[in-house]
C-alpha cells in the first residue's frame, strides 16, 4: 500500500469536498478514488468523512488528518526537489539583503563570486538600513547584525561583529583622549542615525551594561558620511568595528574606550525555507558563509 498516494488522494478529496472533484483533480476514476480512501480508513482504523447520499464531510478525525497529511506530502516534496538539485547547477533568480555599508564590503564580495561561478543565475541585491521584512518583500536571504528574535527563519552563524567607538588621531591629539565613557560629556560627538537612532551609547563596566547619553555636535543620516565626518575630526563616533576598519588600519581613525567595550553581537545568514533549500539558495549560503567567515570579521 502507497501510504503517500493514499494521503494525496485523500487530500484530494478533502478540499473538492467530494470523490467526484477529487477524481478529476487527480485524473482517475471515482471508484479509484473511493476504494484508496476506504483502503486508508481501514489502515488506519478510523473514518476520515461522514458520508450521507447528499454530501460527504471531514469527521474529527478526519480534520486533523488533514493538517498531517498536507505536512508529510510536502515534506516529501521538498525531499524529491532536495535530492534533483543535488548536481544541478542553480539557475533562476535570487534576492538578497543587508544593511547599505556591509552590503557594499562584504556581500557584494560574495555576489561577484555567486554569479561568476552561476551565470544562469539572476540577482537582486536590496541594501538598506532597516530591517527588511523578508516574507513580505518577497527576499529570499539576508545578512543580519545583532541578536535575532525567536522566529520560523532559519539562520547561520558566520561572524561577529563589535560596537567601537573612535576618533581621528589629530581630534585626540587636540582635544585629548576620553579615560570613561562619562567623559563624552566634555567632547565632540558624531551620531549616525542610520546605527543609532537615539543619542544613547551602550558600554559596559564589570559585566554589568550601562548607558551614557550623548549630546551630538554633528548628527548624520548615514554610515559613510559618519566616517568620513570622524576622520576629518570632527569629534567622536561610535560604529560597528567592521565600518572602521579600514580606516583603523589605515590610521586615520583610532580605536579608544575599549575596555568598555560591549560583547561581540554574531553576524547571521538568515533564509525563509523549508527544511530542504532550493539549489540556488543552498549555493548562495554556503558560498556567502565562506566568504564571511574568511573577511577577519571577528579580528
Amino acid at each position: 500500500m502507497d501510504r503517500l498516494y493514499l494521503m494525496t488522494v485523500f487530500i484530494a478529496v478533502a478540499e473538492e469536498k467530494g470523490f467526484a472533484g477529487g477524481a478529476r483533480r487527480l485524473g482517475v476514476s471515482p471508484p479509484t478514488v473511493t476504494r484508496a480512501v476506504a483502503a486508508l480508513e481501514e489502515h488506519l482504523g478510523v473514518k476520515l468523512f461522514n458520508r450521507t447520499t447528499r454530501f460527504i464531510r471531514l469527521s474529527e478525525a478526519g480534520l486533523r488528518y488533514l493538517e498531517d497529511a498536507r505536512g508529510v506530502i510536502a515534506f516529501a516534496n521538498e525531499a524529491d526537489q532536495a535530492v534533483l538539485g543535488l548536481n544541478a547547477e542553480p539557475r533562476g533568480s535570487l534576492s538578497v539583503t543587508a544593511s547599505v555599508l556591509f552590503g557594499r564590503m562584504y556581500v557584494m564580495p560574495g555576489i561577484i563570486d555567486y554569479m561568476k561561478r552561476y551565470p544562469g543565475m539572476e540577482v537582486s541585491a536590496l541594501f538598506v538600513d532597516r530591517v527588511v521584512n523578508i516574507v513580505q518583500e518577497g527576499v529570499d536571504v539576508a545578512i543580519r547584525i545583532g541578536e535575532l528574535p525567536d522566529s520560523g527563519f532559519k539562520a547561520k552563524k558566520v561572524a561577529s561583529v563589535r560596537r567601537v567607538c573612535c576618533a581621528s588621531p589629530a581630534y585626540l591629539a587636540e582635544h585629548g583622549t576620553p579615560l570613561t565613557p562619562q567623559e563624552l560629556s566634555e567632547h565632540r560627538v558624531i551620531v549616525s542615525h542610520a546605527l543609532n537612532p537615539t543619542s544613547e551609547w551602550k558600554f559596559l563596566q564589570d559585566k554589568r551594561p550601562f548607558t551614557v547619553k550623548v549630546k551630538p555636535h554633528l548628527a548624520l543620516s548615514d554610515n559613510v558620511s559618519t566616517i568620513d565626518a570622524a576622520v576629518n575630526g570632527l569629534g567622536i563616533t561610535s560604529l560597528f568595528s567592521y565600518m572602521v576598519k579600514p580606516q583603523v588600519t589605515a590610521g586615520s581613525l583610532q580605536v579608544i574606550l575599549e575596555d568598555y567595550a560591549l560583547k561581540a553581537v554574531p553576524v547571521h545568514i538568515m533564509h525563509n525555507e523549508g527544511r530542504y533549500v532550493p539549489a540556488k539558495t543552498r549555493a548562495f549560503i554556503d558560498l556567502m558563509a565562506e566568504h564571511l567567515r574568511a573577511s577577519g570579521l571577528d579580528d
